[in-house]
């Protein structure tokens, strides 16, 4: 086995856990016997839902994924329309660009900026795009006619989270060499930002020290070009004991910043504004509200978004609240803050979108979204800053819709794209300007729309409510066949093949929204899909997330296995015909369904899961997510985090239903050891268990269309084969 300073540390250290784990070698990512043991359960998957039965469903898959009819994502960049594209021909993907005149068109004329098969090609890197950023020209280039040229693309080897950041000039469409003075982050988990054209802000591994136990940057410089890296200037140093260190400048004209934001937990951060930025003057200014807020600056104004109540100004303000006001003015001391948004027991604030004189937001009201438009008063014109803003409602979207808005330019207009998507209604998208009270909206101007890829008739979607054992009402929804979703005699049993899907984390949502892969490989062959909205997601704000975090977190495992029985109670199915699947911190939900209730599912698929809850904060990135489930090394939290680690639930005497794990060896977030110790346990107690491991893909699993359609068709063969 090769070499792993994590396994080493850890087997060293007197306080490490659980080092009589039988199956710790598997933790060895790339270890010779670790591999070993991987390509062998990967012939076994295949061996057991591959050929005639595989290969049909990952044909439609891959069909869908490559679909030239697909809606082409862009952002508005200069005078053009920049989009990354992946098809058959074009496994790894396109940056490309076109005009916004051409993009109305049913052909839009596409000109490639960088194409990554290409490069990966050339190089012999399996590169995936990880985004790119490009400098705003300042107003006397914008006004001489200059061009946008300048792009920092973040590139991946296999699609870990790790990545490298090259300089990329968009005129000549060509990378700039350091010989040229161009910046080339190396690889690692970080990134560049830009301050001016020759200054970007750095913040990676600067050698041994300088990540967070996260294995995050913990130090941010200024970069100055033609200098190097290790001569940046520091310009902020974290503590050992944050997670995330970053620093970037807003180059709005008239409202320059420079900004560094310290993370110390997950939800713990401190936003700092800097001035002479780089010199021995240099100071940096805390924005002083409470570090579990959430920060946003926009010309003028500071919203401040809170998680938990906070006492200020003489009133108390509920957690979930978005809260204004000017930002020089808070500066100075004053905390006349004015309410944007307040929770109430069914709504949440989703987001929320500036354009150039409006604020968009998105708020939930029983997980169903609605947009309201914000208008401050102007305080250039000679507003107070405790003048009321202005609202009106922006008449968008319908029934178990999600709508969203993006601003298209929120420096320069207050033009927003719209798109819409539920899930037997297929994506589109619009384009809209945003107007204040007084001013009759102008109707939105359909752009694109995505086709049906698969035949939705006779389908519906329809939200329901369980009760979990604490009496709470948990919402989810339903989507099929009328005939399966509306069972005419609910008291028999039906037996419609159905999964059930859930995440229940870090304030994420789940929301309507139309998956072409779901409905081929599942609804159109009979299957019903269910969503729930547990506790420890997003839809009800933090309050909901909160109510399931550390010592609560059963409260989402209950909540997900009400819904099952919720389930099976109208008639839609029975215990033996339902599936469960989650991956990520759905991988952990999945994994306690099938360890404390086995009796309600005939299936499992487990994705890129963390399992072992005693071991999960010293694997890669674990150590980050110690605020969501608590610290195993602190004997009262692990007292209660063994009561959620499957890993250590699992019972060899006990029945479980049949289990499927993916994951992947480039993952480097969630530690592939999770799944793969998991599979390797309950193979030999002699379980029911089928493992697939890709060899790219990162967290997300997949790191090409390819190979996301494989893995998503070895889990929807599994389901039929188990469920159906």
């Amino acid at each position: 086995m090769s070499a792993d300073p994590l396994l080493r540390t850890a087997a060293t250290s007197p306080d490490a856990p659980h080092t009589s784990d039988p199956y710790r070698w598997l933790e060895d990512v790339s270890g010779d016997e670790a591999l070993a043991w991987v390509r062998e359960r990967n012939d076994e998957a295949h061996d057991a839902l591959g050929g005639s039965r595989l290969d049909p469903t990952e044909a439609a898959l891959r069909e869908v994924l490559d679909s030239d009819d697909r809606i082409p994502d862009v952002s508005r960049i200069g005078d053009h329309l920049y989009n990354f594209w992946r098809d058959a021909d074009h496994e790894r993907g396109l940056w490309r660009r076109t005009t916004l005149e051409s993009y109305r068109t049913d052909a839009p004329r596409w000109e490639t900026v960088l194409d990554l098969d290409a490069l990966a090609d050339a190089e012999g890197e399996s590169w995936v795009w990880h985004g790119a950023s490009v400098l705003r020209p300042t107003p006397e280039q914008l006004a001489a006619g200059e061009p946008w040229r300048r792009a920092l693309v973040d590139l991946s080897p296999g699609g870990s989270d790790a990545d490298v950041t090259r300089e990329l000039d968009l005129v000549e469409k060509r990378f700039v060499p350091p010989s040229e003075g161009g910046f080339r982050r190396p690889l690692a988990k970080g990134g560049l930002s830009w301050a001016d054209e020759d200054t970007v802000y750095v913040f990676t591994d600067f050698g041994p020290g300088t990540m967070t136990p996260s294995g995050y940057p913990r130090i941010v410089k200024l970069w100055r070009r033609g200098t190097s890296m290790d001569d940046a200037t520091v310009v902020y140093e974290g503590t050992d004991e944050d997670m995330y260190i970053m620093g970037s400048r807003s180059r709005t004209p008239g409202f320059e910043r420079d900004v560094v934001r310290r993370s110390i937990a997950f939800y713990r951060s401190e936003t700092s504004l800097v001035t002479d930025v780089g010199t021995p003057e240099q100071q940096l200014v805390r924005i002083d509200v409470p570090d579990s807020a959430e920060v946003g600056l926009h010309r003028e104004w500071l919203l401040v978004e809170l998680r938990e109540d906070w006492a200020v100004g003489g009133r108390t303000h509920p957690g979930g609240s978005l809260l204004a006001a000017p930002l020089d003015a808070f500066l100075d001391g004053s905390r006349d803050l004015t309410v944007l948004f307040a929770p109430t027991p069914a709504t949440s604030l989703a987001g929320a979108t500036w354009t150039r004189h409006h604020l968009v937001l998105n708020v939930l009201d029983d997980v169903k979204n609605a947009l309201h438009v914000l208008t401050p008063p102007d305080l250039a014109a000679g507003a107070d800053g405790t003048d009321p803003w202005t609202r009106s409602e922006l008449p968008l979207g319908g029934e178990l819709l999600t709508v969203g808005v993006r601003a298209v330019s929120p420096v320069d207009g207050d033009d927003v794209w719209v798109t819409s998507s539920g899930y037997l209604a297929p994506s589109t998208l619009a384009l809209a300007t945003v107007v204040g009270p007084g001013t009759d909206p102008t109707e939105p101007e359909p752009l694109k729309s995505a086709p049906a890829f698969f035949d939705a008739t006779g389908m519906v979607a329809e939200q329901h409510f369980a009760t979990s054992d604490d009496g709470t009402r948990v919402p989810y929804f339903v989507v099929g066949s009328a005939e399966l979703v509306r069972p005419t005699d609910p008291t028999a049993p039906g037996t419609a093949p159905t999964l059930l899907y859930g995440y229940g984390g870090f304030e994420i949502p789940l929301l309507p929204g139309y998956s072409g892969t779901a409905g081929r490989a599942w609804l159109a062959r009979g299957g019903v899909r269910v969503v729930a909205n547990i506790r420890g997601g997003g839809e009800y704000g933090p309050r909901w997330h909160q109510a399931a975090l550390r010592e609560n977190r059963h409260r989402a495992y209950e909540d997900l296995a009400a819904v099952a029985r919720d389930v099976v109670a109208r008639g839609i199915t029975t215990h033996e015909h339902l599936g469960v699947q989650g991956g990520s911190n759905g991988g952990l939900l999945a994994g306690n369904m099938l360890t404390q209730y086995p009796e309600l599912f005939g299936a499992v698929v487990i994705q890129v899961p963390l399992l072992d809850m005693q071991r999960y904060h010293h694997l890669l990135a674990g150590a980050s997510w110690v605020a969501e489930y608590g610290d195993p090394d602190v004997p009262e939290d692990w007292e209660f985090l063994r009561t959620f680690s499957p890993y250590h639930l699992f019972d060899a005497t006990r029945e479980y239903p049949p289990v499927l794990f993916t994951t992947s060896t480039k993952d480097d977030r969630v530690h592939p050891g999770h799944a793969r110790k998991m599979a390797a346990k309950m193979l030999a107690a002699g379980k029911d268990v089928t493992y697939y491991e890709n060899i790219e893909g990162g967290h997300g699993g997949a790191a090409n269309n390819a190979q996301a359609a494989h893995m998503s068709a070895l889990a929807w063969t599994f389901l039929h084969e188990r469920l159906a």
